[in-house]
């Protein structure tokens, strides 16, 4: 079974990376890793607001 991390980018959108692999440039990590199911329930719990940070902050 394949590990995942959840990642954030600068605009707090979510991703899904596999976590043997280094972070890509841009994204940090979220604190939370687990198998692609278990991240995906975790990223639909705690991004709620798919809109760009940019935008929410132009409101």
């Amino acid at each position: 079974m394949r590990t995942y991390r959840v990642l954030v980018n600068h605009e707090e959108q979510h991703g899904l990376f596999p976590a043997e692999l280094p972070l890509p440039g841009g994204w940090r990590e979220a604190g939370f890793s687990g198998s692609e199911e278990e991240c995906v329930a975790f990223v639909d719990r705690t991004w709620t607001d798919m809109t760009p940070l940019s935008l929410r902050e132009a409101r």
